[in-house]
């Protein structure tokens, strides 16, 4: 579940998968997609974990980038985890 910070500036989320591979490999999906976009998330891996916060830092606020690659972020969790 995405958490919106106390300023409404961000919102962040943290995705768990079996294992490094899984991670490795939603962590490609997410990238390919946001180089697409141009909106790039601010995120670190820890063996299965993807820790993620997602701004619009020229807005400096949560703007419809964000909520698209959220969205986009929680579709491909589901992708990866469903193998």
């Amino acid at each position: 579940m995405w958490s919106v910070d106390l300023q409404g500036i961000t919102i962040a989320r943290e995705f768990t998968f079996a294992d490094f591979q899984q991670a490795f490999e939603f962590m490609t999906l997410c990238a390919q997609y946001a180089e697409k976009m141009d909106h790039h998330p601010n995120w670190s891996n820890s063996w299965n974990k993807v820790a993620v916060k997602l701004t619009t830092h020229s807005a400096g606020a949560l703007t419809a980038l964000d909520v698209q690659l959220a969205k986009a972020m929680d579709a491909f969790a589901s992708q990866v985890n469903q193998r």
